[in-house]
């Protein structure tokens, strides 16, 4: 059996409201993001107050959390996809360092991991 083992990656999270997801999921599609996971209806406090999650209307009138885990030299391809967004409309991003013990999940099939 082989040892346990965690490979280092990016943690990327990023906040925008509903109807600006399409955008940045084109991007992660354009970057080679091989996943995510959405949090619909987010609530939370920031420079301009605390932010109510209701459903207004639909999910698009609300914030949204995108999560993502990539290889570091994806990030900086992120960062540059969303800043005209992040110039017009509200939203951040965060990045962390996070080790995943599955790293071919991250990785497209065409693309090289790193050697067990």
């Amino acid at each position: 059996m082989e040892k346990a083992r965690l490979y280092p990656m990016k943690k990327v999270d990023i906040i925008v409201s509903g109807e600006r997801l399409p955008f940045v999921r084109d991007l992660l599609a354009r970057v080679r993001v091989t996943g995510y996971t959405i949090v619909p209806n987010v609530s939370g406090m920031g420079h301009s107050g605390f932010y109510e999650g209701n459903l207004i209307f639909n999910e698009t009138s609300s914030l949204a959390l995108l999560m993502t885990v990539v290889r570091e030299e994806q990030v900086e391809l992120i960062l540059e996809g969303l800043t005209p967004l992040f110039e017009r409309y509200s939203g951040i991003m965060y990045v962390s360092d996070v080790g995943v013990s599955r790293q071919d999940h991250f990785v497209h099939r065409n693309q090289e991991t790193e050697p067990s």
